[in-house]
């Protein structure tokens, strides 16, 4: 909180002080999402690479002056961050491109990149003397509060659509949560859970409302260009939900930009399922965002109503980006590519950002010789039965030798 200097309304530019005891813009109302300052002349004289060559401390919290949490209790979190950035060696020669690169947000705690927002908001929650948290998701917001919460020995109450795959509903009532299953799309157990939050007091980990899940989500930009030894790439590549990551990832590199511990910020790529592409549609119509239907079976960007529409947007503008989207059939395909190719197992939702490196390349929006980050934003492990739909099954055999060497000589390999 060193560092923090104001907030402003993305909306009318209102600014406010700290302390912040509300969510949104008084005068705008709920769509009057928050942004957050820091003094960056100051954070210049603190952050450098000797800085972070010096620090130990291998999580997101190597950001800390970075970030609107105190110190307090943030030794007391999960693991989370820093999380592998693999340079590509299979799929980058598949595609040949000079210079891919994968972050597997995989492999955080509770198996996604929302842990990011998650363990702001538990530390949040706490320094607001507030001792249940509650939020509404697709699945992976939801899976990643509850773990976080537990950890912190918080309550937390977790409203999901009925549509949330199992493997997420498994990690929410294995981390203790209160979970209501909304008989409705995502806009209805948000309406809900937006109610209930009200009206009990709970603290609010709902991305798109609270600004602080942004400053949480941003540090894998950050973990990117360290990663790179801030020499940061040409274009960074995730799929779009609410507006909340993509948010983050422009506002991450910015800050580093601002600071001077990079030359510029990279082009975004903001992808979307064709089924529910609010953000794509209002970019390339230039119009504000208008509700669509959540036709697709990446859930966990299948946000009709996408509640940080300013940022999401301007995240992709702001960087010379663009937008582009994808059919169910190549996020499939793409589920099974990461797999064969990098040994990297992904949800639909966080394959998506690699199939929309493909139709990006077949559209000749990047082009091969650019380097490129891919955003792989959950496991797969949390929707195993995506993997269904893959159509690649395990070949069923008798326990006999010959008809082993058969089948191994025939299908190189027994890939069918």
């Amino acid at each position: 909180m060193e560092f923090l200097t104001h907030y402003s309304c993305t909306l009318c530019g209102e600014t406010y002080r700290p302390p912040v005891e509300f969510y949104t813009c008084p005068k705008c109302g709920e769509k009057g999402i928050l942004d957050i300052h820091y003094d960056y002349e100051r954070l210049k004289e603190k952050l450098s690479k000797a800085y972070f060559e010096n620090n130990k401390n291998y999580s997101m919290w190597r950001y800390e002056p970075l970030m609107s949490v105190s110190k307090n209790h943030i030794d007391k979190t999960l693991s989370v961050g820093w999380t592998p950035h693999y340079k590509s060696r299979q799929l980058a020669n598949r595609l040949n491109m000079e210079a891919l690169y994968i972050k597997d947000e995989g492999l955080n705690p509770t198996g996604s990149l929302k842990d990011r927002a998650s363990a702001v908001a538990v530390l949040k929650a706490i320094e607001n003397d507030n001792r249940t948290i509650a939020c509404s998701s697709t699945g992976n917001a939801a899976s990643s509060l509850a773990g976080n919460a537990a950890h912190m020995g918080l309550k937390s109450v977790i409203f999901v659509p009925k549509r949330a795959p199992l493997g997420k509903l498994s990690q929410l009532l294995a981390y203790g949560a209160d979970v209501i299953s909304v008989e409705g799309d995502y806009k209805a157990a948000f309406q809900l859970s937006k109610a209930a939050i009200n009206h009990f007091g709970w603290y609010n980990r709902n991305a798109a409302i609270n600004p602080h899940m942004v400053e949480g989500k941003k540090t894998v930009a950050y973990e990117i260009a360290e990663q790179m030894d801030f020499n940061v790439p040409d274009w960074v590549v995730v799929s779009v939900g609410d507006g909340c990551t993509i948010a983050g990832v422009y506002k991450g590199f910015y800050d580093l930009h601002q600071i001077g511990l990079t030359s510029k910020i990279p082009k975004i790529l903001g992808v979307q399922s064709e089924g529910c592409a609010p953000f794509y549609e209002a970019a390339k119509e230039n119009r504000d965002l208008q509700e669509t239907a959540e036709d697709t079976l990446a859930d966990s960007i299948a946000v009709g109503i996408p509640r940080n529409p300013v940022k999401g947007l301007n995240a992709v503008k702001a960087s010379g980006g663009a937008w582009i989207t994808v059919r169910d059939e190549q996020i499939l395909d793409a589920i099974a590519l990461l797999g064969k190719d990098e040994g990297i197992f992904a949800e639909p939702a966080a394959a998506a950002s690699v199939a929309g490196l493909l139709e990006a390349l077949e559209q000749n929006l990047i082009s091969p010789a650019q380097t490129v980050s891919v955003i792989v934003t959950g496991n797969g492990l949390k929707d195993t039965k995506a993997m269904d739909k893959c159509g690649i099954k395990p070949k069923r055999l008798k326990p006999d030798l010959d008809l082993l060497i058969d089948y191994i000589e025939n299908n190189e390999g027994g890939r069918t």
